[in-house]
């Protein structure tokens, strides 16, 4: 499962669970793209659940879409993650520290209100 949800004009939220092939992959990032348009100085709450790696057709989807995925990254500033895995924390606050302008922060599961705090108000 892959959810989007816009949220006012600065704001999306994505809910993803399972694991994504081809097919699902293209359908999820066309819809992150659209919803995401106009966003300027954004942020984003990405919570993951049961995670399995996409397969490699979903891979190659994302990859070559990475122009487009690098254009929609940069109109956020902030990312909150939400991952009961510490190897998807660890490597979402690595991405944000090698992307210029955007901060990830990772947060448990049982830190929702500490996430939407961050967001609503960094420090």
């Amino acid at each position: 499962m892959f959810e989007v949800t816009r949220r006012g004009t600065d704001r999306i939220d994505v809910n993803f669970s399972g694991k994504l092939d081809s097919d699902a992959m293209k359908a999820a990032l066309d819809d992150l793209l659209f919803k995401s348009e106009g966003i300027e100085h954004g942020v984003m709450h990405y919570r993951i659940g049961e995670f399995d790696l996409p397969t490699l057709g979903a891979i190659g989807v994302e990859l070559a879409r990475i122009p487009r995925l690098l254009r929609f990254i940069r109109r956020f500033d902030r990312v909150a993650v939400l991952a009961e895995q510490d190897w998807l924390r660890r490597a979402s606050e690595i991405e944000g520290a090698m992307i210029p302008g955007l901060s990830i922060k990772a947060f448990t599961h049982a830190q929702e209100v500490e996430a939407e705090a961050w967001l609503a108000h960094p420090r």
